[in-house]
């Protein structure tokens, strides 16, 4: 298998594990429709292209990898906070999800430009 793939699934891996960590670990700390919102709310980051390709790609990539989801999952232990711990599941589960999609991370090129290649209209 290729390298595309195999991010592909990876992304497959960590989109469906983040989520049955969050139905095992959550409680019900957010209402089902609050917890569709996170979970689409990393994709509020395409506003920084705004300021440009380079900005919009730093901004995006800032929040979607994974590295993100698992912080916040991590501070959210460390401090005792279960509300923080279950959207860090939910944003780290949005990363995966993306990657298994094909949307990768941006590149200062342009939106379209992503380390899993190109996306859109224009591959």
């Amino acid at each position: 298998m290729n390298a595309i793939l195999w991010q592909k699934l990876e992304g497959a891996a960590v989109f469906v594990s983040a989520l049955v960590a969050y139905w095992l670990t959550s409680n019900e700390e957010l209402a089902w429709w609050a917890a569709v919102l996170w979970f689409f709310a990393p994709d509020l980051s395409f506003a920084a292209y705004l300021a440009g390709a380079r900005v919009g790609a730093l901004g995006y990539n800032a929040v979607h990898v994974y590295g993100f989801g698992v912080a916040v999952i991590a501070g959210g232990l460390i401090f005792g906070c279960p509300l923080a711990v279950a959207l860090g599941w939910l944003w780290l589960g949005h990363s995966g999800f993306d990657r298994m999609l094909g949307y990768g991370l941006k590149l200062p090129s342009g939106f379209q430009d992503t380390h899993l290649g190109r996306i859109g209209k224009g591959r």
